[in-house]
């Protein structure tokens, strides 16, 4: 079963930075592409940021230059540092892979 576990979410001011975390068990995790969405109220879900196996990554054209995605596979983890937020930024960040998601975590970019 796999299970996944984010953290990191929370209120910041526009221009501001937050590094949100995504813990992965049930999987052997260096094998898998891991992936950030994100869905404000009444919009669909969107990809943020996906990191493959080999390290390689890509992004949403709306955060390209922004946002960083990482992963640590001792650690079982994927994490995504945001810098220079923005209102437009403000969803539910939820952490994807083997057809399963996490619980999502709240970021509200606000002044």
């Amino acid at each position: 079963q796999v299970r996944l576990v984010e953290s990191g979410g929370g209120l910041v001011q526009p221009g501001g930075s937050l590094r949100l975390s995504c813990v992965v068990s049930g999987i052997d995790f260096s094998d898998y592409l891991m992936a950030w969405y994100r869905q404000a109220p009444g919009q669909q879900r969107e990809m943020v940021a996906r990191i493959f196996s080999t390290g390689y990554t890509n992004y949403g054209d709306s955060v390209k230059g922004r946002f960083t995605i990482s992963r640590d596979n001792a650690k079982s983890t994927v994490s995504l540092q945001m810098n220079n937020l923005n209102p437009d930024d403000t969803a539910v960040y939820y952490c994807h892979t083997a057809n399963s998601w996490g619980q999502g975590t709240q970021v509200t970019v606000s002044s």
